[in-house]
């Protein structure tokens, strides 16, 4: 039997490479479904592929391609899109945005569900998440629509798979042609796998611990039906939990030796995490019947919620349905259940130290980081990550990198730990001015490992291969099991990969951007 052909330098180190996304422009696709300014766009995107970026992200949203009614889809501006992007010798990760564009954090293009889905909650607006005093969000259909017969005979589900299902009948040719790798499938606010706990939209400012959204009366029956059949019929929905902007010691359920920590507490919290993890179960399957056998990952998205994790009660991760406790991981049973369905978890907040936050707000996004992405690789599925604020500062670069390789690189083949990719918020004109763009050269280069662009996944141990079918459904005690709370792996200090900086690292650029802009 011959021997294997021993890997050159250069393959060792096309291990370590982690391939760089960029996100599209939200509303690059207005909401009139038109693809604007095509020849700014293309100039843009081939700024990037000269760049070495690998592709970008892109929303695909419910709210515009199905606007017109029921089943009646337009893909026409997604199209040409697509087209552009391929044409331009960019992947794309395509999101299927189920939810409203506008009233989180950097939004700054409106694009509302369809209309024919707001008129249906004009008769029912409990097809809407609901807070306890009754306010309503219109920003994504509650969990509570799932399986309820609301929308002309359809369920939420169905809405979801029937479009997705067109998707894939309208955009096959991209699929097949390997444009698209990664199907993000939207599961709440924001496109993330969580309830619309702190939306700025009803006045939540950070670092407010947001409030629990299942007050609708779906939820509301659900939530009687189980407490009915644990044998605790009297128990209900927490009323003692503050507002928006309240802190966790201002309120009964938060504070020290708070309800959270009761059985009753205890109870309501497994329920409302695991409404979660149903729905994100539920519509992935959907989406991998879908999408079977088609050389394309799947994804979902958690958001990393920072902020109060280095209280004790956690109670924004709470609120935003992660039952994430000192004692308790509420992420690595999400790592669990998108196993089986061969899902990417995609986390963000990956450029955050502690030490830019505010030390009131007990915030930890490093070990917040540390402990998803570890979670999911002691699931063994593949993650991904994005930066949660547009930065273009080394700092904030040098952080992603570290996340991307917390053990750095091995120069004799693929390292201990790597992320499977990292998308930068977001493409704008800031990112292409000079100076930015330099630095994010820079960074993309570092991210490749100081190895040149490389088209072939395959070369640095990231295959795309056909989708399988989802395994069967993990039992809930399963689930509850990855609760167990284990020892993240242990993270650098710093990337071995820093894309420099300093006051000379800084001088340097800005003489080297005055040169180039001289002779432009």
């Amino acid at each position: 039997m011959q021997a294997p052909t021993p890997l050159s330098e250069k393959e060792k180190m096309l291990a370590n490479y982690v391939p760089v996304y960029v996100m599209l422009p939200l509303g690059v696709v207005t909401v009139d479904n038109v693809l604007e300014n095509k020849d700014g766009l293309e100039k843009q995107l081939k700024e990037l592929r000269a760049a070495g970026v690998d592709g970008v992200m892109g929303d695909v949203w419910w709210g515009i391609v199905e606007s017109k009614g029921p089943k009646q889809y337009d893909w026409n501006a997604y199209r040409s899109l697509f087209e552009l992007v391929q044409l331009c010798g960019l992947k794309i990760q395509a999101i299927m945005s189920f939810h409203q564009c506008g009233g989180n954090v950097g939004d700054a293009v409106n694009i509302p569900l369809p209309q024919w889905v707001l008129d249906i909650g004009v008769s029912d607006p409990d097809i809407f998440y609901t807070n306890r005093t009754g306010n309503r969000n219109k920003e994504y259909l509650t969990i509570g629509a799932d399986n309820q017969p609301l929308f002309g005979g359809r369920t939420a589900v169905e809405i979801y798979s029937d479009y997705m299902q067109s998707f894939r009948d309208n955009m096959s040719d991209f699929l097949d042609a390997g444009l698209v790798i990664d199907i993000e499938v939207g599961l709440g606010p924001a496109g993330e796998l969580r309830y619309p706990s702190y939306p700025s939209s009803q006045g939540w400012v950070f670092p407010g611990i947001g409030e629990f959204q299942c007050y609708d009366k779906y939820l509301k029956a659900e939530f009687l039906e189980a407490a009915t059949s644990a044998g605790h019929p009297e128990w209900e929905l927490p009323d003692n939990a503050g507002e928006y902007n309240d802190t966790p010691k201002s309120t009964e359920f938060f504070g020290s030796n708070g309800t959270y920590l009761t059985e009753k507490g205890k109870f309501f919290l497994t329920w409302y995490s695991n409404k979660l993890l149903g729905h994100g179960d539920e519509i992935l399957e959907e989406a991998n019947k879908i999408f079977l056998g088609y050389q394309v990952n799947l994804a979902a998205k958690v958001s990393g919620i920072h902020w109060w994790y280095k209280s004790d009660s956690h109670a924004a991760e709470l609120t935003a349905g992660y039952y994430n406790l000192q004692d308790r991981d509420g992420y690595r049973p999400i790592a669990r259940m998108l196993s089986r369905h061969y899902a990417i978890l995609n986390f963000t907040c990956l450029e955050m130290r502690d030490s830019e936050q505010s030390v009131s707000a007990k915030s930890g996004p490093q070990e917040l980081v540390q402990q998803v992405l570890s979670g999911g690789w002691r699931e063994n599925i593949e993650v991904a990550g994005e930066n949660a604020l547009a930065r273009y500062d080394r700092s904030g670069y040098n952080q992603i990198l570290l996340n991307a390789r917390p053990n750095g690189v091995n120069k004799d083949g693929p390292p201990k730990l790597k992320m499977s990719g990292v998308t930068y918020l977001r493409l704008s004109d800031d990112l292409l001015e000079a100076k930015n763009f330099s630095i994010f050269k820079t960074f993309v280069k570092k991210m490749h490992a100081d190895q040149d662009y490389c088209p072939d996944p395959n070369k640095y141990n990231s295959p795309i291969v056909p989708l399988e079918k989802s395994k069967p459904k993990i039992p809930v005690e399963d689930i509850l099991e990855a609760t167990k709370p284990m020892v993240p792996f242990p993270f650098n200090k710093e990337t071995d990969m820093s894309v420099g900086g300093g006051g000379l690292s800084e001088l340097l650029g800005s003489l080297i951007n005055r040169i180039t802009s001289i002779f432009k």
